[in-house]
């Protein structure tokens, strides 16, 4: 078995004790520790998602259990470790309950016993490791048949999707608009644990701003002008599988606080309510700005920024496809023939070394577009060059 670097979080507000922990398991060479000492520079840094972390029961502000569920929703494959000077059975089993997989005591021994627990963990993440890598390297195209494409940007693309499948991490994909963000946030979810669950896509910069909130989280009977009765929210709606939120980066400012509380807290409240909503929500979210910029200009926020760092995918270009388009522009040709019973057509080669030339600015949206244009304008079987209307570059 080939060697792994095991990353450890631990989070714990006795600097000293902190440092001991970090001294003593770095004497492993194949263990890298980070220091956290206190739950809200932790929450901002679980988006680099460790293999392990070890969490005081009693932090400054934060409640070590609900770090724990934060941990185990955001990826329950994540090793958690409670250290706690209680020894209270009720605290011991509701740490068990939420998925600790060991309740340490702070005491004299706790450095050692520490250590001998990251070492048994150590060999199952290392195997997991092992057995991924060694899966990442086949893909099974029959479960990715709506992705069509061979070029080497795509297949990575597919590899991407198989790790993060497997996890609750939140995803991030990114790309220029056309590229097929939603056909990779729904492969995502239609290849995971929650398939047979619902899932909701979610197009953040069609709403109305004064209508986000109630459409993503709900209101309750009277809670504004107009709002006559309940209503579920997308959140909601979503609870057990996906909520993909598409444009993200178009979410008012003051919405993306609240949007932030509910991926931190897996807790959402209905306008017009002072209930909280407990769910369980695999959130996707996707983009075609620059969000950096965006915290520039002050269009995002910081924290959020981070937060939607989780697991980041990033769909190339069409142009940077290599020979993807005529792939992709076959099979849009048969799907659309066939839906709509048309006989089956097919290019030229004049027209084929004519799309190879289009720069193709909107992507495979804009390739849809023409293809089922082109099939449409030719009179024959073959569609020739004089058939194809290319759309003018904006």
């Amino acid at each position: 078995m080939g060697k792994y670097i095991t990353r450890i979080f631990v989070v714990e507000d006795n600097e000293f004790f902190a440092t001991l922990i970090k001294q003593k398991l770095e004497m492993n060479d194949q263990y890298e520790v980070s220091l956290f000492f206190n739950g809200d520079d932790f929450r901002r840094s679980l988006h680099l998602n460790p293999d392990m972390v070890i969490l005081d029961y009693n932090l400054p502000n934060s409640n070590g259990i609900d770090l724990l569920k934060e941990i185990k929703n955001y990826n329950e494959q994540i090793k958690t470790f409670i250290l706690s000077g209680q020894e209270k059975v009720e605290v011991v089993i509701e740490a068990f309950e939420n998925g600790a997989e060991e309740y340490i005591k702070k005491d004299d021994n706790s450095l050692t016993l520490l250590e001998l627990k990251i070492q048994k963990h150590a060999s199952n993440v290392n195997l997991r490791k092992e057995v991924d890598t060694l899966r990442d390297q086949i893909i099974d195209r029959h479960r990715y048949d709506r992705i069509i494409g061979e070029s080497a940007s795509i297949l990575k693309v597919l590899r991407l999707i198989q790790k993060v499948e497997k996890t609750n991490m939140l995803a991030l994909i990114t790309g220029e608009s056309g590229t097929g963000k939603e056909l990779v946030a729904s492969a995502i979810h239609y290849n995971s644990a929650r398939r047979n669950k619902p899932f909701v896509a979610v197009n953040v910069a069609a709403i109305p701003e004064d209508l986000m909130e109630s459409e993503l989280f709900g209101h309750e009977r009277g809670a504004f002008t107009g709002a006559d009765s309940k209503r579920i929210g997308k959140f909601e709606e979503a609870n057990e599988g996906t909520i993909f939120l598409d444009e993200i980066g178009e979410m008012d400012v003051n919405l993306q606080t609240k949007l932030l509380r509910v991926l931190q807290e897996s807790k959402i409240t209905r306008l017009g309510s002072n209930k909280e909503i407990p769910l369980n929500v695999r959130v996707i979210a996707a983009t075609n700005k620059n969000l950096a910029q965006r915290v520039k200009d002050g269009k995002m926020r910081e924290d959020l920024y981070y937060r939607l760092q989780g697991f980041l995918i990033h769909l190339p270009p069409l142009r940077d496809r290599e020979n993807d388009l005529l792939l992709l522009a076959r099979n849009i040709l048969h799907q659309f023939c066939e839906s709509n019973r048309i006989p089956q057509k097919s290019f030229s080669s004049d027209a084929l070394k004519a799309m190879m030339k289009h720069p193709w600015s909107g992507n495979v949206r804009e390739l849809k577009a023409f293809v089922e244009r082109a099939v449409l304008i030719s009179d024959g079987q073959v569609i020739e060059e004089d058939d194809l209307i290319f759309s003018q570059d904006i």
